[in-house]
């Protein structure tokens, strides 16, 4: 019974080996297609269309109510769309479970924030781990050197992302006593422990001092830059979104109203409207 367990084990620690090589690959475009969502007669979002090119940073704006929450629970499985497609390279998303469309090397971050507050920054991380862990229940418990392996593996990896992410010193806290902007970055480095491909931003400043976004800001430059992870990022900060987008998509009322470069949606009177409201005729 050992010489099987220690024969899967292995087996296990090959595919894991394998996730992780694939984790590390270049991110497909994300295609969103004419994307409907009504609830109960209401449409929250109207045929919306955007193209996420590989290892950008494309962010989704617009005013309260506009969709954009709506928008991000379609691209991660929460909601299913009425119409339309989703589509991760060849893989087709829409219609997925979360953990299904997780599988794919796609992670998200929430506006607010879900972290065990006694557990130590380091376990919080670890969890990010979880869907690449291959040696199973069995093999932990009979404490197989596979699963020795496989844990000083994670363990390592998950002290390299906290380094590049800036918390190494925090590692043994719990994530709880942290001051709010590092709790952000806990929250940030544990999408980024499971190796995505693709990763879903839902507004990673808010409610942080100046300084606090601008470290985090930083942080996701350098997702994009030095890991060539693909970005889709809702932020109501328009410092932050101009200086980190590629590209942006604008919506208002569940619709497209505009996309483009940040420059070219800044100088769009329809985005400028959305935002400002109708300006009054002159006297």
């Amino acid at each position: 019974m050992n010489a099987n367990a220690n024969a899967n084990a292995n087996a296990n620690a090959n595919a894991n080996a394998n996730a992780d090589t694939n984790a590390g690959a270049s991110p497909p475009p994300l295609t969103v297609t004419d994307v409907t969502v009504r609830f109960s007669g209401l449409t929250a979002l109207d045929a919306v269309s955007f193209t996420v090119d590989p290892g950008s940073v494309h962010a989704v704006i617009g005013p309260n109510g506009a969709g954009k929450s709506t928008c991000f629970n379609v691209l991660s499985g929460v909601y299913r769309a009425t119409g339309g497609s989703v589509r991760f390279g060849a893989a087709e998303l829409t219609g997925l479970a979360p953990h299904a469309v997780a599988a794919l090397g796609i992670a998200r971050t929430f506006q607010n924030l879900a972290l065990p507050p006694h557990t130590t920054v380091a376990d919080s991380l670890l969890l990010g781990r979880h869907r690449l862990m291959r040696t199973g229940f069995l093999a932990a418990g009979l404490r197989l050197p596979v699963a020795a392996r496989e844990d000083r593996r994670h363990r390592e990896r998950v002290r390299e992302i906290a380094e590049f992410v800036g918390l190494e010193g925090d590692l043994a806290a719990p994530a709880g006593s942290l001051p709010y902007g590092k709790q952000k970055l806990v929250e940030l480095a544990r999408a980024l422990c499971m190796e995505p491909r693709l990763l879903l931003l839902d507004e990673p400043v808010a409610g942080m001092t100046a300084d606090e976004r601008q470290r985090t800001a930083a942080v996701i430059a350098g997702v994009r830059d030095g890991l060539g992870i693909s970005i889709v990022l809702v932020e109501h900060d328009m410092g932050v979104v101009m200086r980190l987008a590629d590209a942006v998509t604008v919506l208002d009322f569940g619709k497209r109203i505009g996309g483009g470069t940040p420059a070219q949606v800044q100088n769009d009177p329809a985005v400028v409207r959305a935002y400002l409201g109708e300006e009054e005729p002159a006297a």
